[in-house]
């Protein structure tokens, strides 16, 4: 049983703010490469912001649709632990890098997790956003968590409007492996708020608290 909730903390764009989700206790930090994307760094900034984690906390790559040729410079030069599709991407372009990803799966369309998930038997996980396909999440709007498997059978990850007034009631009501937040702890586009990192953090933990109490009874 799942008892804690991993957390990435997805558009960052500074080493402030890096630095303040892992000391709250960021599993993983998501950095955009796609360009129209207002939450975009360049290599530069993305390689100094991974210089600067302390250990053990990881540095996703967010892709959408790129071209091959990007994603490899991506790679190449910051050598992330984990990759994440969000666009149309074929299985053979996720698996092509030899580095565990994650698929998006767009809850904004009719998309049936469970299906669209088997298209991607080698992921490391999914995640559930509220965009529709080929577009990139960040909205801060939620989906309906009705439509989410009660037993998926794959590691699953929510995002799509989550933040620190519905992050406890999601981790109660969906048990995901992790969440994924970037608008809700956010004082604009790509600027993270200390503050909305601190009360997100807490939300989860009293998330994670409920599985507790359910599963001493």
């Amino acid at each position: 049983m799942n008892n804690r909730t991993r957390v990435k903390i997805c558009g960052i764009t500074r080493e402030q703010d890096a630095l303040h989700a892992a000391a709250r206790g960021a599993d993983s930090i998501g950095l955009v490469f796609h360009q129209p994307s207002s939450r975009v760094v360049d290599l530069e900034q993305a390689i100094a912001i991974r210089r600067i984690l302390p250990p053990f906390v990881t540095v996703t790559a967010l892709f959408l649709d790129e071209t091959e040729d990007w994603i490899a410079q991506v790679v190449d030069s910051l050598r992330p632990d984990c990759l994440q599709f969000h666009g149309r991407e074929p299985v053979e372009i996720c698996e092509a890098w030899k580095i565990p990803y994650i698929k998006a799966i767009p809850m904004g369309g009719a998309q049936n997790p469970a299906e669209y998930a088997s298209q991607y038997a080698s992921a490391q996980g999914f995640l559930l956003d509220s965009n529709v396909a080929g577009r990139l999440g960040g909205s801060g709007d939620t989906f309906d968590w009705s439509r989410i498997p009660a037993a998926p059978g794959f590691p699953l990850l929510l995002a799509g409007g989550v933040n620190a007034s519905n992050v406890a009631e999601a981790i109660a009501r969906v048990r995901p492996w992790g969440v994924d937040v970037s608008t809700g702890v956010e004082s604009a586009k790509g600027i993270k708020d200390a503050g909305l990192m601190d009360q997100f953090f807490r939300e989860v933990r009293r998330g994670d608290g409920y599985h507790e109490i359910d599963d001493d009874v």
